[in-house]
């Protein structure tokens, strides 16, 4: 039976890029995000290439819309082999001067969506005895930076926790771990390229990111960090002193 696999936040950027990736695997496709033009523009694309696409425009932290994309993940009758948990944005640093409403919608597409929906497929999973979830987190989630680091750092602990609990159960779950990668991921914060204050070798590529991704989720790795240069990062911010970290997490905006 062909695999199905749903991606938030599908239409551009990383989520875009795994789209593409899995349907070069053969894998039949739900795209999930709030721009259905932009989705349905990808989804031609796509479906050029032989694989089945279906697409839910929808805006994860509204209660109804959300409600509708868990029961799409639950549904047993049209199952989720793959679900990739990316849709995401961010906000600038000064927490202090930022919205709150803006940082608790942050907090809720961050931690609640991608709770509530591996939550639905889990249970879909389990009966199954066999599944995949990718939870797109950030080296961010290693070091202090702002309320994102925050969210992406619950991310890589619940992902580490539930890969234990269930991949002796057929379902495996990982968190993706990139750094800085080229999507339009700070164009969205007003940013344009050269702009972020990072040096040009912390860059990397989105196909690169998601190929070596895939490759490890399918290893049923549970923290993927796609690069040697973030794999270093990561392990010397378990030892160096939080005031330090603190302060490389202050790199880039």
């Amino acid at each position: 039976m062909t695999r199905t696999a749903l991606i938030t936040g599908a239409s551009s950027g990383l989520g875009a890029e795994y789209a593409r990736q899995l349907a070069a695997r053969g894998a039949d496709l739900v795209l999930v995000a709030r721009d259905r033009a932009a989705l349905e523009e990808l989804a031609e694309e796509l479906r050029a290439t032989g694989v089945a696409v279906e697409v839910i425009a929808a805006d994860l932290v509204v209660p109804e819309q959300l409600a509708a994309v868990e029961a799409r993940v639950a549904d047993v009758d049209r199952p989720i082999e793959i679900l990739v948990n990316n849709a995401g944005f961010g906000l600038p640093l000064a927490f202090e001067e930022n919205d709150v409403e803006d940082e608790v919608r942050h907090l809720r597409l961050h931690v609640e969506v991608p709770l509530r929906l591996s939550h639905a497929a889990i249970r879909a999973m389990l009966d199954r005895g066999h599944g995949r979830i990718l939870n797109i987190a950030s080296v961010a989630g290693f070091i202090p930076r702002a309320t994102y680091g925050a969210c992406k750092g619950w991310l890589i602990s619940f992902s580490r926790w539930a890969d234990d609990r269930y991949a002796p159960r057929g379902v495996t779950v990982t968190a993706v771990c990139p750094g800085y990668t080229h999507t339009d991921f700070h164009h969205r914060m007003g940013l344009q390229r050269g702009e972020e204050g990072v040096p040009g070798p912390l860059w990397l590529d989105a196909r690169d990111v998601v190929a070596a991704s895939l490759r490890d989720a399918a290893r049923g790795v549970a923290v993927s960090i796609p690069s040697l240069r973030y794999k270093v990062l990561a392990a010397l911010a378990r030892v160096v002193p939080p005031r330090l970290s603190a302060r490389v997490g202050e790199r880039g905006r």
